[in-house]
């Protein structure tokens, strides 16, 4: 047995968070594409999401809880439902740039945070 790292891409769990992340990203943008969004309102809304960061300013614990709350999957996809539930476009619209955003940051490398520090997240230890 040997004690080598493994080129097998199944076995690093970081780079396949990563290619998940850009997969939803892209999914994302032909899904928004495809419902006819605006790109005006993408371009206007994709940063949203990191004003969680706010969080920080109080300490790390919390700015750590604020911060994974709104990058969780969870929001888009309670948007996404409300959106197609009440047949409303730009509540769908608004999901698939959120999911975007949190695709986009999870394939960049920027994951969940950790409490013990702004730059410790998941994908650090995966």
């Amino acid at each position: 047995m040997s004690n080598t790292k493994s080129n097998n891409l199944f076995n690093r769990p970081k780079t396949l968070l990563q290619l998940e992340g850009l997969f939803v990203f892209i999914a994302s943008l032909v899904l928004y594409n495809s419902f006819g969004g605006s790109w005006w309102l993408f371009v206007g809304f994709l940063l949203i999401p990191d004003l969680t960061m706010i969080g920080y300013l109080f300490n790390e614990q919390i700015g750590a809880s604020i911060y994974n709350i709104g990058h969780h999957y969870a929001l888009p996809v309670t948007l996404l439902l409300i959106g197609l539930l009440l047949s409303n476009p730009l509540f769908i619209s608004l999901s698939m740039i959120y999911f975007a955003h949190i695709g986009m940051d999870r394939g960049l490398g920027y994951g969940l945070k950790l409490p013990t520090g702004f730059k410790h997240t998941h994908l650090n230890h995966a």
